[in-house]
């Protein structure tokens, strides 16, 4: 699986393709058609508002975790998601990277309209350094990237400004340990017509 580097330290790579055709296809139309998806309403600012994209937490029973002031109870796994997490666990494992993934977050975005504010991905459940694989299938947008107030890459290594990683079809983005730490990634409204569906891998400390 071809594999680029996109920063060094914290570790950021982009790997494709993860499955191949067709099952990378047939897997997004499964999901897009037999998952349960939520527009919850969080609390964001002081004021509830309904989430702009469609989401299913799903995982194992006790793989709870609690944003924006809400708890979140997992879906149980269903079948599909939890081939495509054993095969990413290998794949990892594949690039020098042993790792267990007890949770997914899964995100619907109808068209380019919908979106992911800035934020990192450093709930207390889920430790201080975590790995995160995040599985992009469907409509090709990009995720956009920034360092935190008053962090740099280290020695230089990296681009100092925000950038673009662009997550095509069938493709496997992995956040290393420090990546949530130092920088924040948005997906934010872009005119790019087409359904995407992410599915973000993650283990959460019960």
């Amino acid at each position: 699986m071809p594999t680029e580097i996109l920063l060094p330290d914290p570790p950021l790579w982009l790997a494709a393709p993860l499955l191949g055709e067709p099952d990378a296809t047939g897997l997004f139309e499964t999901l897009d058609a037999e998952l349960p998806w939520q527009r919850p309403s969080l609390r964001l600012y002081g004021r509830e508002r309904r989430i702009p994209r469609s989401q299913v937490w799903m995982g194992d029973p006790e793989a709870s975790y609690r944003y924006s002031g809400r708890n979140f109870l997992p879906e149980p796994w269903h079948p599909a998601v939890a081939d495509l997490r054993d095969r990413v666990i290998d794949a990892l494992a594949a690039s020098g990277s042993a790792c267990h993934f007890n949770s997914v977050l899964l995100n619907r975005y109808a068209g380019g309209e919908e979106r992911m504010g800035w934020h990192s991905d450093d709930e207390p459940e889920l430790g201080p350094d975590p790995l995160i694989a995040a599985v992009s299938l469907g409509a090709e947008r990009p995720l956009r990237f920034r360092f935190k107030p008053g962090v740099a890459p280290s020695n230089d290594a990296g681009p100092t400004q925000p950038f673009n990683v662009w997550l095509p079809h069938d493709s496997l983005l992995v956040m290393g340990p420090g990546v949530q730490r130092r920088l924040q990634h948005a997906l934010l409204p872009r005119r790019i017509p087409g359904l995407r569906i992410s599915l973000t891998f993650r283990r959460v400390h019960c």
